[in-house]
């Protein structure tokens, strides 16, 4: 066994390893809500203060592999907005020193997320990919988890079931790409981390290919309604855990 970082037991270890491969395998079934759940597990699990820089990473290495796995079902449209808004919301956050409060984040993101679920999707969504870049970037710096949000916007362009995971999961990794790249120009050691790191990714690539059979049995309805129950549910949570702090 190598040595863990400091704050991390074995049990921890290997608990996080088994919510890396759940969290990929929902993510690529239904679109959305692993991340949420692994920075949920992680939080009672990881140190403070690696906790986002090391989530950034695993859901980078997460993200990269569903997008190449589902490469040919890319829409790439909305790419180019996306990056350049991305780069803008990372920069920002990694400039402001102060953190925003937690608990109006999660009710935020939440109350938006369920609106978009019952109501039609605003059209900035769609028609400003480099303003939801750049809105959910900037949150992802002191949140984390960002999907939610970024899954909308996805919704939005009424795309086929892997057409949604692939887009998804490419507009990710930009998104945590970025994130581990200002992180790690503020100082942070994710050398440390390594091991951990790779072993989480590899949990979560295993999870993706199992959770992509699940995906090629769903029908484009099925699918659609799972995404909308998920998202909900998540996003009570969110609301929920905000109020309660």
């Amino acid at each position: 066994m190598f040595a863990l970082p400091e704050g991390l037991s074995a049990v921890a270890f290997w608990a996080l390893s088994a919510v890396s491969f759940l969290s990929s395998f929902i993510t690529v079934s239904l679109g959305i809500g692993g991340g949420g759940l692994l920075l949920a597990v992680m939080a009672s699990l990881v140190p403070p203060a690696a906790l986002i820089p090391v989530h950034g990473v695993v859901q980078l290495g997460s993200n990269a592999g569903r997008a190449g796995m589902l490469f040919r079902h890319i829409n790439g449209s909305a790419l180019p907005g996306f990056a350049i808004g991305s780069l803008i919301g990372c920069a920002l956050g990694g400039i402001i020193a102060i953190e925003l409060p937690p608990a109006l984040v999660q009710i935020g993101v939440g109350c938006f997320v369920i609106y978009s679920v019952f109501a039609r999707p605003p059209k900035w969504l769609s028609g400003w990919p480099w303003l939801t870049g750049a809105v959910s970037s900037f949150l992802t710096m002191f949140f984390g988890a960002t999907g939610l949000f970024v899954a909308n916007f996805t919704k939005s362009l009424a795309l086929p079931r892997h057409a949604h995971v692939a887009t998804h999961a490419t507009l990710m990794t930009l998104q945590h790409g970025l994130k581990v790249l200002v992180f790690g120009l503020l100082g942070f050691a994710f050398g440390e981390w390594a091991l951990v790191i790779i072993t989480l990714i590899a949990a979560g690539l295993v999870g993706t290919y199992t959770g992509r059979l699940l995906l090629n049995r769903m029908s484009d309805h099925g699918f659609k309604r799972a995404l909308n129950i998920l998202l909900i549910l998540i996003s009570a949570r969110l609301i929920w855990s905000g109020l309660t702090s």
